[in-house]
C-alpha cells in the first residue's frame, strides 16, 4: 500500500477513512473495550456493540471527547487496530480538525497519526469546516460569505468561511450525546423510567426536532424505578421535544451571536447563501426547518451530511493542485503538503 493516500476524520463517536487508491469510504464506531483495565478486548463497531451490554470486568470507552483526544494511548490502541485491519501502512494522511481548539489539542491529532504502528511518511492537516465546505461542493475560494454548522456526536462546530478562509470559528461542548442524556433526564424525571443511551437517540431520530405532530408515541424497554422491574412504556413525542428544546436553544443562540460579529460585507454574502448542516445530527427530521425559522437564515441539509467532511477529504487528496495550500503539516507551519 505504499504510496498511497488516506483521509482521516476522528469523531467523537465515528471515526471515517477515506482511501484514494480504492476511491472508498470506510467507517467504524470510535469505541474501545478493555478487559480488566489492561487487554484490549475489541474496538470500533464491536465495542460500541458492548456499549451498555458489557459485564464488570469489560470498559467500554470513547477516547474522544468534545472534538478532541481525551484519552491518547487509548486512542492510539484503538486507531492502530483498525488501520492495521485494514492494512494502513506506509502511507501519508490528511486529517480534518476542528479549528477552536489549542494548538496542543492540534499537535495531538498529528501525533496520534505519525506515532503510530501506521508508519505514517507524513501527516498534515486541515480544518474540518473547510473540508465541510468542500464537501458541500462549495466554491471556497470565491464564495464571499458561507456559514457550516457541523452537527457531531460530542460537538457542534460553526464555521465562517470567505475567499479560501476561515473568519470564525466556535466550537460548541454538545452535539447528540448531550441531546440523548437530556431526554434520558426528562423520561426519568417525568415518568420515574430509566432508559440507556441507545434507546434515547433511537427516540430522537424517531420524533427528530419540528413538525406539526404533536400525538406520536413510541413504545420502548427500560427499568420501572419504582418498582425495580424491566417494562416497556410508551414515550410520546411531546417530552423528547421538551427535552431536546434546551440544546436547540443554545445551538440558536450561538448561531445568533456569530451573526452579530460577522463583518458587513461577509455577513451580506452569507445572508445570500445561507447556512449548510453537515454532521450526523442533521440527519434529524425538521432541524433545518427549525434552525431557519429561530435564525431567519436560509438553512439547507446537504445529501448524506455524515460524511461532508469525508467529501471534501477526497476533493482535497483527489485535487492537490487546487486545495494543496489548504493543508498544512504540524511540523512547519510554512509547509505546503499537497502543493
Amino acid at each position: 500500500m505504499a504510496g498511497n493516500i488516506y483521509g482521516l476524520d476522528l469523531g467523537t463517536y465515528e471515526i471515517k477513512v477515506y482511501d484514494e487508491r480504492k476511491d472508498e469510504i470506510w467507517k467504524e464506531k470510535s469505541a474501545i473495550a478493555t478487559k480488566n483495565q489492561t487487554e484490549i478486548f475489541a474496538v470500533g463497531d464491536e465495542a460500541y456493540a458492548m456499549y451498555e451490554k458489557a459485564p464488570q470486568n469489560i470498559e467500554v470507552l470513547f477516547p474522544m471527547q468534545g472534538g478532541v483526544i481525551a484519552r491518547f494511548y487509548d486512542m492510539q490502541n484503538l486507531l492502530e487496530n483498525l488501520l492495521r485491519k485494514r492494512q494502513f501502512f506506509g502511507s501519508e494522511y490528511v486529517i480534518a480538525i476542528p479549528t477552536d481548539i489549542t494548538e496542543v489539542e492540534k499537535r495531538a491529532f498529528y501525533d496520534l497519526v505519525y506515532h503510530s504502528s501506521a508508519r505514517a511518511k507524513s501527516v498534515s492537516v486541515v480544518e474540518r469546516g473547510i473540508a465541510d465546505a468542500i464537501g458541500c461542493k462549495i466554491d471556497v475560494y470565491q464564495t464571499g460569505g458561507v456559514m457550516i454548522l457541523n452537527m457531531g456526536g460530542g460537538t457542534m462546530e460553526l464555521s465562517v468561511l470567505a475567499y479560501g478562509g476561515i473568519v470564525m470559528n466556535r466550537l460548541l461542548k454538545f452535539g447528540g450525546e448531550q441531546f440523548d442524556q437530556e431526554i434520558i433526564n426528562l423520561v426519568r424525571r417525568n415518568r420515574d423510567f430509566l432508559i440507556g443511551r441507545k434507546t434515547a437517540e433511537q427516540l430522537r431520530r424517531t420524533f427528530g426536532i419540528f413538525s406539526e405532530d404533536t400525538k406520536s408515541k413510541m413504545q420502548i424497554a427500560g427499568r420501572n424505578l419504582i418498582l425495580g422491574l424491566p417494562q416497556r412504556t410508551d414515550i410520546s413525542i411531546g417530552l423528547v421535544r421538551a427535552a431536546l428544546k434546551e440544546q436547540m436553544d443554545d445551538c440558536v443562540d450561538a448561531i445568533q451571536t456569530m451573526i452579530q460579529r460577522i463583518p458587513p460585507d461577509v455577513l451580506r454574502e452569507l445572508k445570500k447563501n445561507g447556512i449548510y448542516l453537515t454532521g450526523g445530527m442533521a440527519n434529524l427530521r425538521g432541524i433545518a426547518e427549525y434552525l431557519e425559522e429561530s435564525v431567519g437564515v436560509r438553512v439547507s441539509t446537504v445529501d448524506y451530511p455524515e460524511l461532508c467532511s469525508m467529501n471534501g477529504l477526497r476533493e482535497i487528496i483527489q485535487d492537490k493542485k487546487r486545495y494543496g495550500r489548504l493543508t498544512y503539516s504540524m511540523l512547519d507551519k510554512g509547509y505546503r503538503w499537497l502543493e
